[in-house]
């Protein structure tokens, strides 16, 4: 493989001007990332050190370097004893590891640990401990020259180990130097394009869209902000765990399966806190197969996502590690929409409660599959300095901002507007770390934390009916006080009732599913041709369904006279089909649905359009009042329903049905059969 020398781009130019000594050419990382079993930040780090040129010639000389110290450096876990043989034959011997200390306070006195090696009790001398104090904080990576002294004894015992000298690849301060004066020398889009080629990415690829870059971006917001909850669902192989298994060493990733009660909160039995505690991101891959052995762990995974605490025996402990959760989302989301919702491969145990913690919900089917041309060969952060720039931005917070300028509309409910909040922070910490944000940007801030929200609610309202109905969610401009509403890219705008008139004998209605507990809707259509009188269902039609049938076919033919039709029904075909707008397996409750559809085609007139009916009759036409009505007319407001037809026994039922849906979809109420088909069709 050839190493073309790089042509500096004016942003290549302006990062290096301000960063220097931080940045990475991340096609070079991509070249040696599957030959070391080492962090990326690790393999970066050197190549920062030693591949900072743009010159071919050079930068192979420095990649033959990095790749010959991590051969030689580099403690497998198979050579620890060969190691430590070598240490004590040489007297001295230089390694590459992650390096920890901790105080004895009871011998005043400092001990190293050197993880790779498993080496614990090394000698290390307070002056490396003042100089590189992430030492004491988890540990860092670092080149390290260890002395053997057999002679040195503590306490009567001998641990001849000493860390001689320390030379850090990693960043060893907590220091994230001039990250924030320096953002003010890029535009808003400069640093939207580092920040990408921080994480791989050339954003100069057609493919990377405004809206797209910034949904990379928001994969980041878990490092910067505290018990930050999120979710992301899509196709396999757009990169949807890499950023928290690769960009921070403050982030975990758990690859499914079963987990603990005691590995996520805290062990009762040691008092070792757990994951979230230890970690700024938690971060759950194939979420699907994710499972507490513990009975009560998803209950206390919900407090905990509310509110950063949990409780544990007498202690209620306070954690900040943000909750992610990733996984595969199988098909087209309109599809999915049409058959259920986008949690739909989440483990059962969790339940809309659950789901209702979520802050955000990244469309996962919007990122590309992640491929050759769309990775950057131009310079971006070195991935530990970008850590700890994330790290760092977590202690400040700009949650008041966006109502600075913009208030939420009505639909927003207290746990929404705190999801927005604390998006619309991780976005400005992200894009704006020295805080200057105009009110435009702010704006589209806004905007995206809004729609990920309200992704979220809409799930919930598939799931859980009436009690998520508001998700009209909207911000008012404080100022003009002009109102705009945010919509699902994935809803496409589109309605299924859309107010064209539809043949004659096309009805929509809201039917039961008694097995799955939930409503559907269905358009029933009935065509009228010669024949001998017989009802011809096309199609598959459940058990409940061909019943309903039955009863409206029974009632039309005993009632023929009373619709004012000189017709022998004897000298007709009915085909009649209903089609299932949302999987469900039954259509209960829809006998006066197909009476109007009956009525209609032999009529050979239409139901007035953007008309929803619901009902159940017998066969002699006595009516039925149905349950769920503000169910109903929630689902049939959202498919783009204008009016409803209503049994008047529901009418007491009408004052359950809040406001802003009586505002949207005109309720009609009829008696008797005949009267619902004079209403349908508006023959009065």
């Amino acid at each position: 493989m050839t190493l073309e020398t790089l042509s500096l781009d004016a942003l290549d130019r302006k990062a290096n001007e301000h960063f220097p000594g931080l940045l990475v050419r991340k096609d070079l990382l991509r070249r040696l990332r599957s030959a070391y079993s080492v962090p990326t930040f690790v393999i970066e780090f050197l190549l920062g050190k030693y591949c900072a040129s743009t010159d071919a010639t050079v930068i192979e000389q420095g990649l033959e370097f990095v790749r010959r110290n991590l051969s030689e450096k580099f403690v497998k876990p198979d050579e620890r004893e060969v190691v430590k043989a070598r240490i004590q034959q040489l007297g001295e011997y230089q390694i590459i590891d992650k390096v920890s200390a901790a105080l004895d306070e009871h011998a005043d006195k400092y001990w190293a640990t050197l993880h790779n090696i498993n080496l614990n009790l090394v000698h290390i001398d307070e002056d490396i401990i003042r100089e590189h104090d992430r030492l004491l904080m988890g540990g860092i990576w670092a080149e390290v020259t260890i002395r053997y002294d057999s002679t040195l004894r503590f306490r009567g015992v001998t641990f001849p180990f000493v860390i001689d000298r320390l030379k850090p690849i990693q960043l060893s301060t907590r220091s994230i130097g001039p990250v924030q004066e320096a953002r003010g020398a890029f535009t808003s889009e400069e640093w939207l394009d580092l920040l990408l080629r921080s994480l791989g990415f050339e954003s100069s690829h057609p493919s990377f869209t405004r809206r797209r870059k910034l949904l990379h971006i928001a994969r980041l917001i878990p490092l910067v902000e505290k018990n930050y909850n999120l979710v992301e669902l899509g196709p396999r192989g757009t990169g949807k765990s890499f950023v928290y298994q690769q960009v921070s060493p403050y982030s975990h990733l758990v690859s499914g399966g079963q987990t603990t009660v005691a590995q996520m909160f805290v062990n009762l039995s040691t008092g070792q806190r757990g994951l979230l505690a230890l970690w700024d991101v938690v971060a759950f891959d194939e979420a699907a197969g994710v499972r507490f052995a513990d009975k009560g762990g998803i209950q206390i995974m919900k407090n905990y996502m509310e509110d950063g605490t949990f409780s544990r025996g007498r202690e209620v402990i306070n954690a900040e590690g943000s909750v992610v959760l990733v996984g595969n989302l199988d098909g087209d989301p309109q599809t999915i929409l049409r058959t259920s919702n986008l949690f739909y491969p989440m483990p059962k145990e969790m339940d809309t409660a659950f789901y209702d913690r979520i802050h955000a919900y990244l469309p996962g089917w919007e990122f590309e599959k992640t491929r050759d041309e769309l990775y950057t060969s131009h310079f971006g952060f070195v991935s530990d300095y970008l850590a700890e720039v994330f790290h760092q931005l977590r202690k400040t917070s700009y949650m008041d901002l966006a109502e600075r300028y913009f208030e939420f509309g009505p639909h927003v409910g207290g746990r929404d507007a705190k999801a927005v909040r604390k998006t619309v922070s991780g976005l400005v910490k992200l894009l704006h770390p020295d805080g200057n944000v105009t009110k435009a940007e702010l704006a589209g801030y806004v905007e995206l934390a809004l729609e990920m929200r309200r992704r979220v609610k809409e799930q919930l309202k598939k799931m859980g009916g009436l009690e998520y109905w508001d998700v009209s969610f909207s911000y008012i401009d404080r100022e003009s006080r002009a109102e705009r509403y945010v919509v699902l890219p994935e809803s496409g705008g589109g309605l299924i009732i859309t107010g064209e008139s539809l043949p004659a004998g096309s009805v929509f209605t809201v039917g039961t599913d008694p097995g799955e507990r939930k409503l559907a809707l269905f358009m029933i259509q009935t065509q009228v041709n010669p024949g001998s009188g017989r009802i011809v269902p096309l199609g598959h039609l459940s058990p409940i369904m061909k019943e309903a049938l039955k009863a409206a076919d029974a009632y039309l033919r005993a009632h023929i006279r009373d619709l004012g039709i000189d017709r022998d029904v004897r000298q007709y075909d009915f085909t009649v089909q209903a089609v299932n707008l949302n999987q469900a397996k039954e259509g209960a409750e829809t006998a006066v649905a197909f009476f109007i559809s009956l009525v209609s085609a032999i009529l050979e007139k239409p139901v007035d359009p953007s008309t929803v009916v619901v009902g159940e009759m017998s066969v002699k036409g006595l009516l039925q009042r149905v349950d769920a009505l503000p169910e109903r007319f929630e689902l049939a407001r959202e498919a783009g329903a204008r009016r409803i037809l209503v049994p008047s026994g529901n009418k007491r039922d009408l004052a359950d049905i809040p406001d802003e849906l009586l505002n949207k979809l005109e309720p009609v109420l009829y008696t008797e059969p005949i009267n619902a088909a004079i209403r349908a069709m508006r023959l009065e």
